[in-house]
């Protein structure tokens, strides 16, 4: 069963107007449409919390309904308080059923790679989503990336996961998801002196050795 929210046109603007609103437990919103004027709207702040917190968080479908009106939404974005966390403002987007989509779908990553396990490797998960494109019913809640037969230095792509029937993908199918690599060791190298030169080392290794160093720095 669809997710209903009931809600209220608004009709007072400002700061003032959304600080009102906001006392009393709700908060203002906008409703855009393609072809449509924007509809400013009023919604129950727990409402939106509890959308956030679902399984499908932005990606939730659900029904506004104001009047005798009922029209299928999403959450496009929200405002936050960056002090209190609290939600201010959300921006709406309405759905066509029949019509696809562009979204980002969370990857989680299933089992323990060989890797890490035997080799002494790490998981350095570097795509956290994928973007795809599909009907709003077909969007799934996550794709589960199984990492268990990954080795040292070996990676799974995007082009790798697999899609169910009806969704495109659009993320880059070369972007690397997981990747096993060893921990970071900072490597010295030593010095050669040829016979008969002077024992101080010359400038031009110490120059590559420091960009070596700095280059690592910026990868951790």
């Amino acid at each position: 069963m669809s997710l209903v929210i009931r809600t209220e046109k608004r009709d007072a603007f400002g700061k003032n107007a959304s600080y009102r609103i906001r006392r009393t437990g709700r908060i203002p919103a906008i409703l855009y449409g393609e072809g449509q004027a924007s509809l400013p709207l009023v919604l129950n702040k727990k409402d939106v919390i509890q959308i956030l917190k679902s399984e499908l968080a932005l990606n939730t479908l659900f029904k506004v309904a104001f009047g005798t009106e009922e029209r299928d939404v999403m959450i496009k974005d929200v405002q936050i308080d960056p002090t209190t966390d609290e939600v201010l403002h959300a921006d709406l987007i309405l759905i066509a059923m029949d019509k696809i989509i562009r979204v980002p779908v969370p990857i989680e990553l299933v089992g323990e790679a060989y890797g890490v396990k035997t080799e002494g490797g790490f998981i350095d998960f570097m795509t956290r989503d994928l973007i795809i494109e599909c009907l709003p019913a077909r969007i799934p809640e996550r794709f589960a990336v199984d990492v268990t037969g990954l080795h040292l230095h070996q990676s799974i792509k995007a082009s790798e996961v697999a899609l169910p029937e009806g969704i495109k993908l659009i993320t880059e199918p070369g972007a690397v998801i997981a990747l096993v690599q060893m921990p970071h060791e900072e490597k010295v190298e030593a010095a050669v002196v040829e016979e008969g030169a002077e024992a101080a080392a010359p400038a031009e290794p110490e120059v590559i050795k420091k960009e070596r160093v700095e280059k690592a720095e910026e990868k951790e």
